[in-house]
């Protein structure tokens, strides 16, 4: 009796549909944030809503950093120790392509959800007094942060003969260039239930913290902008 070999697929599964979906929603927050930062900007009145949108992202991605798919996992990618290795084989032209992130995009990604974190905080005291050198100051960082991602993920398309947008788009990647990988393991059956509850609860703290969180409105002056928010809730409640 011959042994039944079957063919390798053509491509192996690694970003999980939830890391997708955030990847993808929170590039749009940010794009939103910046242009609708400046006070003339047609967009003026969603640049909250845009912040507080990337801020429920965030809490989504640190949770699903903890229970999500393989690849999603914080522990798959933060891997320090590889990091020399991978730099070394950047600069003898020779990178790996890796299944999920590399270290150097490891380290983006933890810079990039920090900044987007600081931003989002600093932007919730500008509505109770302040802060606002450092809130541009950190949103500039980030734009910058996000430059060097772009750029790295061009290079190392080109470097390791993989596609990094599509496969952040479809969720796989060739398995010629991975021999011996399998399909990323799935998250566990609880990961999603546990992640909604996360998101619900950032968005009742972000309405309680500001009413008209996820509603376009105005720019709020530094100080003033959740006393409006309150009163103008107020105001709508004693309407009804």
């Amino acid at each position: 009796m011959t042994e039944t070999s079957f063919p390798r697929p053509a491509s192996l599964k690694v970003w999980d549909l939830p890391t997708r979906l955030f990847h993808w929603a929170l590039v749009a927050a940010i794009v939103l944030a910046f242009l609708s930062s400046e006070e003339d900007s047609a967009l003026a009145q969603w640049h909250q809503a845009a912040g507080w949108i990337a801020g429920v992202l965030i809490v989504f991605r640190l949770v699903w950093g903890f229970l999500g798919g393989e690849h999603a996992r914080f522990t798959d990618f933060l891997r320090p120790e590889r990091l020399v290795s991978h730099v070394g084989d950047l600069l003898r032209r020779r990178p790996a392509a890796e299944l999920g992130h590399n270290p150097l995009g490891a380290l983006a990604v933890v810079a990039m959800l920090a900044l987007v974190a600081g931003s989002v905080v600093t932007g919730i005291t500008l509505l109770t007094g302040g802060g606002e050198d450092l809130h541009e100051a950190l949103a500039y960082g980030l734009l910058a942060v996000i430059g060097v991602h772009v750029v790295g993920v061009i290079v190392m398309s080109f470097a390791t003969r993989e596609n990094l947008v599509r496969a952040m788009v479809t969720g796989r990647k060739p398995s010629d260039r991975h021999p011996g990988a399998a399909d990323a393991k799935p998250a566990a059956i609880y990961a999603l239930p546990l992640a909604g509850l996360a998101v619900a609860a950032a968005v009742a703290g972000a309405i309680r913290i500001d009413p008209q969180a996820f509603q376009p409105h105005a720019h709020a002056e530094a100080g003033e902008g959740g006393e409006h928010a309150a009163l103008d809730h107020a105001n709508h409640d004693d309407d009804d």
